[in-house]
């Protein structure tokens, strides 16, 4: 690599490994999790879970498959006909949490991609949450530190 060339974060986290390993543990999460399930419509998550690893391989600078296959990305317009609540994002960034916890990056790299998904999954609220069901709000202040890859003691 010479001098004027940068080596990608996606190169830098391990490729396209690293970003499979990472969905498919983001998708394992919402599987199991019945209230933000009820939000993907279709009862295969496989073609979400190959649309999202295309976009983030392709946003952090791995192959642009995304955009070949599906145009540019307009994240607010493709999931605008969804009730994208703050309830629903918090589920959202924390299925994303534990699947970066398990990711092999380390800390800055985690930080890094952290501080992304977590203003992206801001931007995208387009709803309120019921009134009887108030979120556990993660304010966008406290989202740019980055989860630790490291749990805490058992107590």
């Amino acid at each position: 690599m010479t001098s004027s060339q940068t080596e990608s974060f996606y190169d830098a986290v391990g490729g396209h490994e690293t970003f499979v390993r990472l969905v498919r543990t983001f998708y394992v999460g919402v599987a199991a999790d019945p209230e933000l399930r009820a939000l993907y419509p279709d009862e295969d998550l496989g073609p979400a879970e190959v649309h999202l690893r295309m976009f983030l391989e392709q946003y952090w600078g791995g192959p642009t498959t995304y955009s070949k296959r599906r145009g540019h990305p307009r994240l607010g317009m493709r999931h605008a006909p969804f009730a994208v609540t703050p309830r629903a994002r918090d589920l959202w960034l924390a299925h994303m949490r534990t699947a970066l916890q398990a990711s092999g990056m380390t800390d800055e790299q985690v930080g890094q991609f952290w501080a992304y998904v977590s203003r992206a999954a801001h931007f995208l609220v387009n709803s309120a949450d019921e009134p009887d069901n108030p979120p556990d709000l993660i304010s966008l202040e406290e989202t740019p530190s980055a989860p630790s890859r490291r749990r805490p003691p058992s107590r």
